[in-house]
């Protein structure tokens, strides 16, 4: 177990959807400490449009949780960025210790932001690594079991989730959030008694976002949707509130909606403003398409991070677990997509950034690549192909490394093209454009072959980080808060 810090929680006032869990009381160890870690950090360029913090102009904070190390963003109401910043995950050595990475990770951060900034901060978002989950004690805080991460997969749950969920559901796959609860609950929180009463489910967003509130029972229908949640009825469905875990689900609610002001004790250790409220999350894919504002049916986005993740806007809601498809709510509009294993951890297993900029410079990205891979990390493809069992195929590797690494991006480009295809297929309006967000979004080679495979225009999105997206999220959040004030 985690051990945790001591936080005054005060319970949740009650939402809609489902009565959560409350606790009164959260981690132990001392902030201090919690900002004490081996994470390198790197400051970014900074943009600062002339409008200091300090002066009383309104900033909004998006913190995105990566698959390889968290990022923040500073803006103001026009977009612009005041102040940005990374750290790197310390290192881990057991699932428990992915909690302490990023918990340090959060208050670092924190931190790092330039003081003059922090009085201004109105709002903060974070959004996690879509799936990735925790169960957390509501009575001590303490973590009982995880995380567990995105891509981690539960097949001795999915017979069980099979048998409740209807056909082809969202949470009919190994590595839904869903199959890695009732992982869970056959094999320790079953019982009803001790910590299993009081255990309630979180997702990494859910979590980080707890740190800074301290209230228990409250996510994003982003989050929600790979454990059951519906929104399109803005409800967890019947089959799934008849089961006896139900009592630890969270209640949802939009993402960005304000939740509670940051606590007072976070908020005086790093010089935040008594009216600084704390925002629901979304998933980072979710918030990297949101970076890139673009809007309309037929557009889309590719997040090309440590994984590749499509999302496209579509007038049809499809949802297809065999292919690992799935649909979120974007307002009064559907963004339909899925998450492939493959993309930038496969090429960091193989080149140095050194050697992905070097090696780029000599492919003509004009001429297809005779080679034909299946890129991943490890065992294991979710989109769009789900198949727990899938092996990386990166053989027969050629003498010369330039086209070792086009075969690369081009058998990515495949699998990117693949997906979109197969969302048409299925339903979903055609793409006519793709915007590009994440790392990947830098190699002008990759994105003329993309826009080749693809045969659809691609560029590289205004804003690519999925902090920025977090947050438009905070600024939406502060404007839901001023309007309820308002009314």
């Amino acid at each position: 177990m985690v051990p945790a810090l001591t936080l005054s929680v005060e319970p949740l006032a009650h939402r809609h959807h489902h009565p959560a869990r409350r606790g009164s009381s959260g981690f132990r160890r001392s902030l201090n400490r919690a900002v004490t870690s081996r994470a390198r950090v790197t400051m970014l360029s900074r943009q600062d449009p002339g409008a200091d913090g300090a002066a009383g102009t309104p900033l909004f904070l998006g913190i995105d949780f990566g698959t390889s190390g968290a990022r923040y963003a500073l803006i103001d109401r026009q977009g612009a960025i005041h102040s940005e910043g990374k750290r790197a995950y310390a290192p881990v050595g057991d699932a428990a210790g992915w909690a302490s990475s990023w918990r340090a990770a959060l208050f670092q951060l924190l931190g790092d932001i330039p003081p003059a900034h922090r009085p201004s901060i109105s709002s903060i978002s974070i959004d996690g690594t879509s799936a990735t989950t925790l169960i957390v004690d509501s009575e001590t805080g303490e973590l009982l079991a995880g995380p567990f991460l995105y891509n981690e997969s539960f097949p001795d749950a999915l017979p069980a989730v099979e048998s409740i969920a209807p056909a082809n559901h969202t949470v009919c796959s190994a590595s839904s959030t869903l199959c890695k609860l009732v992982s869970w609950w056959n094999t320790a929180g079953s019982d009803g008694t001790g910590s299993g009463s009081a255990a309630v489910l979180m997702h990494q967003s859910d979590w980080l976002l707890w740190l800074l509130h301290g209230q228990y029972g409250v996510s994003d229908y982003n989050n929600a949707l790979k454990v059951g949640y519906d929104p399109e009825a803005d409800a967890y469905p019947s089959w799934l509130m008849a089961q006896p875990y139900s009592r630890m689900l969270p209640s949802v609610m939009a993402p960005g909606a304000p939740i509670a002001a940051v606590r007072d004790d976070v908020r005086s250790q790093y010089g935040l403003s008594k009216e600084c409220v704390v925002c629901t999350g979304t998933t980072d894919s979710i918030a990297a398409f949101l970076a890139a504002r673009t809007a309309g049916p037929g557009r889309a986005v590719t997040s090309l991070g440590s994984t590749l993740a499509v999302k496209l806007v579509s007038e049809a809601r499809v949802d297809d677990a065999r292919f690992g498809v799935y649909s979120h709510r974007l307002d009064d509009a559907w963004l339909v997509g899925g998450a492939s294993n493959t993309g930038g951890a496969v090429l960091r297993q193989l080149f140095t950034d050194d050697q992905l900029v070097a090696l780029s410079r000599d492919i003509d990205p004009a001429a297809a690549s005779p080679l034909d891979y299946y890129p991943l990390p490890r065992k294991g493809e979710r989109f769009p192909v789900s198949d727990p069992d899938m092996a990386p195929r990166l053989q027969p590797r050629p003498e010369s490394d330039a086209e070792y690494l086009h075969g690369i991006l081009e058998s990515i480009a495949r699998i990117e093209a693949k997906g979109y295809s197969l969302l048409r297929e299925l339903g979903a309006t055609a793409v006519e454009e793709v915007f590009t967000a994440g790392g990947g979004a830098q190699n002008e080679k990759w994105t003329t072959i993309r826009e080749r495979v693809l045969g659809v225009p691609v560029r590289k999105a205004e804003q690519t980080e999925a902090a920025y997206g977090a947050a438009l999220l905070a600024l939406k959040g502060a404007d839901r808060r001023v309007g309820a004030i308002a009314s």
